[in-house]
C-alpha cells in the first residue's frame, strides 16, 4: 500500500508540471501543491559552494543557470542552502557536446572533500557523443556507478531534457523525459552489496544521509539548468 500511495503522489504531480508556463516560475496549481523554486532565474540566492565559499564559476544568463563549462577547479559543485528529507525534484537541463554533470540528493558536508562521496548522483551526460566507452551505470538517468537506467532516451544535444527525482524514505525513483528509468531502495542488503562492489566501497558516508542538500555538478564541459523546483513529500 505504501508504494501504491507513493506512486499516486508522483503521478499527480505530473499534471502540475506539465501545466507550468513561463521560465523559472510556478503556477497557482504548483504553489497550492507545495512546489517552491530552487532557482529564481536571476541569481544564485539559495545556493552555495559545497564545503563553503562564494559561488564564482557559475553564471545566470537570460534566466539559464550555467556551470563554468571547464570543470570543478573553476566553478565548484554547488548545493542548495536548504536541506530536504522526502521530496520530489524537477529540473530541465541541456548539455554541451562531450560534457558530463550530475544532480545529487541528500548531500552532507563535513568529513568529505568530494560531493559524490556523500550524495547519490543522477547522471547527466552527452550519451551519444561521449568519446570513451561507458559502463552501463554511467549513462544519463543512472544512479551513477550503482543502478543502470532502463529505456532512457536523451534528447538531441541542442534540446532540453527533463529530470524528476522522487525520494521517499529509502525509496528513490529517477525519471528522464517523462519516463521512469531507475528505481531503487537505499540501505537494503542488495544496495549494500552493490556499494561494496563499486567505487563507493571505501566511502562510508555515501548514500547514508536521510536528509541533505540538493547538489549540481561542475565536472567537465558546459551544462545548463532551468526551472529547478522542489516540493516536500
Amino acid at each position: 500500500m505504501k508504494q501504491k500511495v507513493f506512486l499516486v503522489a508522483v503521478l499527480l504531480s505530473v499534471t502540475f508540471l506539465s501545466n507550468a508556463q513561463g521560465l523559472n516560475t510556478l503556477t497557482k496549481e504548483e504553489k497550492k501543491a507545495g512546489w517552491e523554486l530552487l532557482f529564481n532565474g536571476k541569481n544564485l540566492d539559495g545556493w552555495k559552494i559545497f564545503q563553503g565559499g562564494d559561488v564564482k564559476g557559475w553564471k545566470v544568463i537570460d534566466g539559464i543557470l550555467n556551470n563554468s563549462g571547464v570543470g570543478s577547479d573553476h566553478g565548484g559543485d554547488i548545493i542548495s542552502k536548504k536541506q530536504f528529507k522526502d521530496f520530489e525534484l524537477y529540473l530541465e537541463w541541456k548539455i554541451a557536446p562531450k560534457s558530463n554533470s550530475g544532480v545529487f540528493i541528500r548531500v552532507q558536508e563535513g568529513d568529505t572533500k568530494k560531493i559524490y562521496e556523500t550524495g547519490p548522483e543522477y547522471q547527466l551526460l552527452d550519451d551519444k557523443g561521449w568519446p570513451t566507452k561507458l559502463d552501463d551505470s554511467q549513462y544519463s538517468g543512472a544512479n551513477y556507478a550503482m543502478h543502470t537506467p532502463q529505456g532512457a532516451e536523451v534528447n538531441p544535444i541542442d534540446e532540453w531534457n527533463t529530470t524528476r527525482i522522487v525520494v521517499k524514505g529509502s525509496q528513490v525513483q529517477h525519471f528522464l523525459n517523462g519516463k521512469k528509468v531507475v528505481e531503487y531502495e537505499l540501505w537494503t542488503d542488495e544496495w549494500k552489496t552493490l556499494k561494496s562492489e563499486c567505487k563507493w566501497k571505501d566511502k562510508p558516508l555515501y548514500g547514508m544521509a536521510k536528509k541533505g542538500h540538493i547538489g549540481l555538478q561542475d565536472h567537465g564541459g558546459l551544462t545548463q539548468f532551468r526551472n529547478i523546483k522542489i516540493r516536500k513529500l
